[in-house]
């Protein structure tokens, strides 16, 4: 099994806090709201959103996707930081066993954060992941941070 690993960071004008409630802890219930042509909902299987829970996120109709499945690996509210695994669903392509993340949101200087996230993708037997898979799992996923974004600057009591 092989593993590629890739690392990003970005600022962001939110305070960390606002930004890892709504990214992290309420995501089941605000991303289909923020953002129903690509996400139809989010179903908690397993647990109560702490460790070991496990979310099913169903994609909207005519996406290339059906459903993933993430498990919560570790959780700390007071440093911002969150360790989850994909772990199901045809987003693996039958190349990937599963891809771990760990996010962490940290105080900027003016207020806002910095997001530091940091993705491992294991793959299956021998097989590799295209740079090209990569680049548009990172697209999706800071789509989903910017629409987060741009809610929490609109709504500025939301998360407070």
């Amino acid at each position: 099994m092989g593993v590629t690993s890739l690392t990003q960071e970005f600022a962001c004008p939110v305070p960390p806090a606002r930004m890892f409630k709504a990214l992290i802890l309420d995501s089941h219930n605000l991303i289909p709201k923020l953002m129903p042509q690509a996400i139809k909902s989010v179903d908690m299987i397993q647990g109560d959103g702490g460790a070991g829970s496990i979310k099913q996120i169903n994609f909207a109709e005519g996406s290339h996707f059906k459903y993933v499945k993430h498990r919560i690996d570790a959780l700390d509210k007071e440093n911002f930081v969150c360790k989850y695994s994909l772990i199901e669903g045809d987003v693996l392509m039958g190349k990937l066993e599963s891809i771990a993340y760990e996010v962490k949101f940290e105080t900027a200087a003016d207020g806002g954060c910095v997001c530091k996230m940091t993705s491992e993708y294991h793959s299956v037997g021998d097989g590799e992941i295209k740079e090209e898979e990569i680049k548009a799992g990172k697209e999706r996923a800071m789509g989903m941070y910017k629409a987060i974004e741009a809610y929490l600057l609109e709504n500025p009591d939301a998360y407070a």
